[in-house]
């Protein structure tokens, strides 16, 4: 028989043998929406140098416990760099989950007021 057992944001599966001993079989950190998007500030947009919380660029998460999968968009339809801003956003998102993550393109259209607040300041454009 398996259970899971938890104590503020640490999980560990059990299981119970025959003379009820707990034998402890994974340890997992329960992983959050925030603690993946601060893992995704290490991915960098190349050409304007931020990364892509700052810029808005990831609009939903979705966490479960066997995959996940982010919807993001680019700040401009013609991003040179998107192939490589997805894949090191789904790489370093599923290194940090530890399950198949996969990306979305959302429809969206990127524009300054999805960046986060302060960061324009930042950029010097606005």
């Amino acid at each position: 028989m398996s259970f899971i057992k938890c104590s503020f944001l640490r999980c560990k599966i059990v299981r119970i043998d025959s003379t009820q001993r707990i034998k402890h079989m994974s340890d997992t950190t329960i992983k959050t929406e925030d603690g993946l998007k601060e893992v995704l500030r290490s991915v960098i947009d190349p050409e304007i140098g931020m990364n892509v919380i700052e810029l808005g660029l990831i609009r939903h998460v979705d966490i479960q416990p066997d995959r996940a999968n982010i919807t993001m968009i680019m700040t401009t339809p013609f991003c040179p760099y998107a192939p490589q801003l997805l894949e090191q956003t789904r790489r370093t998102a599923q290194e940090y989950l530890r399950v198949p993550t996969t990306i979305e393109m959302g429809l969206e259209l990127w524009d300054p007021s999805m960046m986060e607040e302060g960061a324009a300041d930042d950029w010097g454009l606005f």
